[in-house]
């Protein structure tokens, strides 16, 4: 019984012979074919590196000296070749001093089968580098296999959270029976003005797409710290007196100190920073009279500033009990009037491009879906 074919019973594997000389072709066809392997012989390196192209072997058999292009050439284009690279190439040559076998592997030849032929020789040094290779190449596939099935099961787990997130958020809002945001709606406007952003110089290495995802996720939570207002002071249905206003404006600090709580047990998860972000610094101002730090310009975190006017035009564009729902072109103007003063002026020139995206996406009542990829 021959040991070298596949236990299944299938061809030991594709040997791709190069020499110029019929004879030694010939020669390893009648030695290989016998153990299973299945044997393309190749007079010319181009004719086999085409072929290869089109099926690659497992395995590279190839004469040093060629004419047009000798074995180190045809070694070095395999190598170049990202679809050839790992298939193991061991040359065939009469030359046999040292400097010769290390040039071979200079050449990045993994074995040197001195000419002329001995049987047992080749048999075993082709049988164990095609194993070797099959056997990495079973290892690529189940490699390729378990990274699917992490991403597959990591964006399940930052779907999971992302619902997490926004179910939490939509307790905080239930208790605000004034504002009745809508953070579906606030979550576009975020994912709108970042991505309009990553495009402009001034914001390169500072937006990519994990930023844009991190934004998203994380705006339903600016508002989280209002859990703890008083409801007398939380759906009041007037205006509310300077005491009121104090106690109502401590929601943001609130908001940072419960997520920055949650951020000390994960501090490498980036959504729950941007959180922090987002909570404590959402209603800082470009001009300094914002709170609760008073923060001013560049000072403010790029997220909050976004976030201000996705939240600012959303709360215009809503109707309160103290206030009617205003049009779009009254609600722009006022973002527009707030530029260097309430706003980032460089937040609001995107939002003044992206003003009649944001008509549309209001219009829709957040079923614009198209606005946030992956969103609902």
């Amino acid at each position: 019984m021959n040991a070298y074919p596949e236990a299944d019973g299938t061809a030991a594997g594709d040997v791709m012979v190069v020499d110029d000389n019929p004879a030694n072709l010939r020669l390893m066809e009648e030695m290989l074919r016998p153990c299973g392997y299945q044997i393309r012989s190749f007079p010319r390196s181009r004719l086999a590196l085409a072929s290869a192209a089109q099926r690659p072997p497992d395995l590279f058999l190839l004469d040093i000296n060629m004419p047009e292009m000798n074995g180190y050439e045809a070694c070095e284009q395999i190598k170049s070749d990202r679809h050839l690279a790992q298939i193991p190439v061991i040359f065939l040559s009469a030359l046999n001093a040292l400097e010769d076998r290390l040039r071979s592997f200079q050449h990045g030849g993994v074995d040197y089968i001195a000419k002329p032929f001995q049987f047992q020789e080749v048999r075993a040094r082709v049988d164990a580098h095609v194993r070797l290779r099959r056997f990495q190449s079973r290892l690529e596939d189940d490699n390729r296999r378990l990274e699917e099935l992490v991403r597959v099961q990591v964006t399940r787990i930052a779907e999971g959270h992302a619902a997490t997130i926004f179910a939490v958020a939509r307790l905080a809002e239930a208790r605000d029976l004034q504002t009745g945001k809508h953070l579906g709606q606030i979550q576009r406007f975020c994912y709108l003005l970042a991505e309009a952003m990553s495009r402009l110089e001034s914001c390169q290495g500072k937006i990519d797409q994990e930023w844009i995802d991190n934004i998203t996720q994380a705006s339903p939570l600016h508002d989280i710290g209002k859990v703890a207002i008083p409801d007398g002071i939380l759906q009041k249905p007037g205006k509310l007196t300077p005491e009121e206003i104090t106690v109502m404006q401590t929601h943001a600090a609130l908001g940072a100190e419960t997520l920055k709580a949650v951020y000390s047990r994960f501090p490498d998860n980036k959504l729950i920073k941007m959180g922090i972000e987002l909570a404590l610094c959402h209603h800082e101002r470009w001009d300094g009279t914002g709170y609760p730090a008073g923060l001013r310009g560049e000072e403010i975190p790029l997220g909050a500033r976004i976030l201000a006017v996705a939240d600012c035009y959303e709360a215009l564009r809503s109707k309160r009990s103290y206030k009617p729902a205003l049009p779009h072109e009254e609600a722009s103007t006022i973002i527009l009037e707030g530029a260097g003063k309430h706003f980032d002026p460089q937040v609001v020139a995107v939002f003044a491009r992206l003003s009649e995206t944001f008509r549309e996406v209001h219009a829709q009542n957040g079923h614009l879906h198209a606005a946030v990829p992956g969103q609902v």
